[in-house]
């Protein structure tokens, strides 16, 4: 089965190039899935830069009446910790696989804030904060604490915060009637169509929608930091924190690669069931790309060897 649909965008120095095959072209907004949390963990180095939040402040007093999180091992876990994966929390909320059974296709879609409670009300934290585990549910308590903190809805505070500064008005959660249009189809493993991802009750993991070129724009104020408060925010999302395994580190948000020889690279993929993406940085190098498919067909391989021949 061929891929429904490729876009590919590289950044070498001031050089941009973009290319599109099948149902995707430059405009064609797709989903993100889980760079969304790159895009938190700048919210979040955003607030801490603003003095709003501390990024070792405990989540629990961020945290919205009626979300709490499970009794703590040791010590509460922080907000930069929820950011770089170091929470303990499992990696969806307990239960998920109930709700996933009323829509295979879109299982996060019936998980909003009383589904969220009773899986927090359910869970347990096995060890301390510190140790690397991938988790959704934390990447998607940390969009909800910045916003509850902000005391705006998180698409808005990105939009706010990110999109505006940068000038990315086709990235968001929800199209507007003039964007849905250039909202592309997405497909199953198979190139079978599938109805739009929804994640209401955590959209700091992976709501998050763009195109090609706003992607590129992000990408690189990230290498080329822009000289306001979000440049430094960029700068501090893509600073290493912890270590998530050999020759890994992570940021907020950015998985960090530590080769033993070549450059450092800043890493993230994503995957919503229908749309695949990739997005990758080589700061010394001024490089970057993003790879997106409209097919449920990893990319990582093909932007890693790209990124490396950019490199």
């Amino acid at each position: 089965m061929r891929r429904t649909g490729l876009a590919v965008g590289t950044l070498r120095g001031d050089e941009q190039v973009i290319e599109c095959s099948g149902n995707l072209a430059p405009d064609s907004i797709v989903e993100l899935g889980s760079i969304t949390k790159v895009f938190t963990g700048v919210l979040l180095a955003d607030l801490a830069l603003e003095g709003l939040v501390r990024l070792d402040d405990p989540v629990r007093p961020h945290l919205p009446p009626g979300l709490s999180l499970p009794p703590p091992v040791g010590r509460e876990i922080s907000l930069a910790e929820l950011a770089s994966h170091l929470s303990g929390l499992r990696r969806a909320p307990r239960g998920m696989w109930r709700l996933a059974l009323r829509d295979l296709d879109n299982p996060y879609a019936g998980l909003r804030e009383a589904e969220l409670a009773e899986a927090l009300a359910r869970t347990r934290l096995r060890r301390p904060p510190g140790r690397f585990r991938y988790s959704n549910l934390g990447g998607g308590l940390l969009g909800i604490a910045l916003s509850h903190r902000a005391g705006v809805e998180y698409e808005q505070l990105v939009c706010e915060r990110i999109c505006a500064p940068l000038g990315m008005p086709d990235t968001m959660i929800e199209p507007t009637a003039e964007q849905r249009p250039r909202v592309a189809q997405g497909h199953s493993f198979v190139g079978r169509p599938r109805a739009a991802f929804a994640l209401p009750g955590l959209p700091g993991a992976g709501a998050l929608r763009s195109t090609v070129p706003e992607m590129l724009r992000f990408l690189r104020a990230t290498v080329d930091l822009p000289p306001t408060r979000l440049g430094k925010a960029l700068e501090l999302a893509r600073t290493p924190r912890a270590t998530a395994g050999r020759g890994l580190s992570i940021g907020l948000g950015w998985l960090v690669l530590e080769p033993r020889r070549g450059p450092v690279t800043l890493v993230h993929n994503g995957g919503t069931g229908r749309f695949r993406s990739f997005a990758g940085v080589v700061l010394e190098r001024r490089a970057a790309v993003f790879v997106a498919s409209s097919t449920n067909r990893s990319v990582d391989r093909v932007a890693l060897r790209l990124l490396e021949k950019l490199a």
